[in-house]
């Protein structure tokens, strides 16, 4: 089977010692593309780096995290514009909000989705978004941009029933599906028949939310095939038969196909 790992930062600090050691596994395991997003100028440098080491099998997005807005926000903002016309970026991304932590830039994060959203319809990318106790306030922001052409990923779908109808009515956008499909008492393998497998696209977001029977431990790609089977399992299907759709999808939405 081949595998699409549709958002995983392998090039922070928690992989520095193995990274080689990392990279094998999620060949191993039968991934052939790898998508990462940037959190913020702090990480474009490492980023870049290990997409360059990885040529044709690790991608780069340019955004800027909704946790790293502050009050230098703009400041951030313009090292992405000033690395938008590089041409081997796939993706404006991770963008989008975070109210879950602390809302005191609210304001500020609102200004800075909007404004990385105007660039990615300009630019012809998608975006990946990152909601986290945010769904009123980010539907509220991509509703004018339904009609755009804007395409994206809804990064770690964790929402419920209208939440996922609401996003699926926008008719450019993928749902992605990480590890917390896996869990005990999670709602997705539940709510996961509701997605059309053509718009489901797997990550894992390593290091974070790694799947049973890891949960605990670092995340990395290679895990995707622990989601990849509780996917499978919610939709009755053969793991192969999600695993050439979901690939599909991700390489269709990133600009690229098999």
């Amino acid at each position: 089977m081949n595998l699409v790992d549709s958002h995983t930062h392998l090039f922070l600090e928690e992989f520095a010692e193995d990274l080689p050691q990392v990279m094998q596994r999620a060949r191993e395991a039968g991934l052939t593309h790898l998508f990462m997003p940037n959190i913020d100028s702090t990480t474009i440098a490492p980023l870049l780096r290990l997409c360059h080491d990885y040529t044709g099998y690790a991608y780069p997005m340019i955004g800027l995290h909704p946790t790293s807005v502050d009050a230098n926000y703009r400041r951030e903002l313009s090292v992405v514009q000033d690395h938008l016309d590089r041409p081997d970026f796939v993706a404006v991304g991770e963008i989008g909000l975070d109210l879950y932590w602390d809302k005191t830039f609210l304001d500020e994060q609102l200004d800075a989705l909007r404004t990385q959203i105007d660039w990615a319809v300009q630019c012809h990318l998608p975006v990946v978004l990152h909601c986290r106790d945010a769904f009123t306030y980010i539907y509220k922001v991509l509703s004018p941009y339904r009609h755009t052409g804007l395409t994206g990923i809804f990064h770690s779908f964790t929402g419920g029933t209208e939440e996922l109808d609401r996003m699926l009515s926008f008719e450019g956008f993928c749902i992605g599906i990480n590890g917390v499909a896996t869990f005990k008492k999670s709602p997705l393998p539940a709510l996961i028949p509701r997605i059309p497998l053509d718009r489901l696209v797997l990550e894992t977001d390593s290091p974070y939310l790694t799947p049973v029977p890891h949960r605990g431990q670092r995340n990395e790609s290679a895990y995707i095939r622990f989601t990849l089977d509780a996917v499978a399992k919610a939709y009755d299907l053969p793991p192969s038969e999600v695993a050439e759709a979901t690939s599909k999808a991700a390489l269709s939405l990133f600009g690229m196909q098999k």
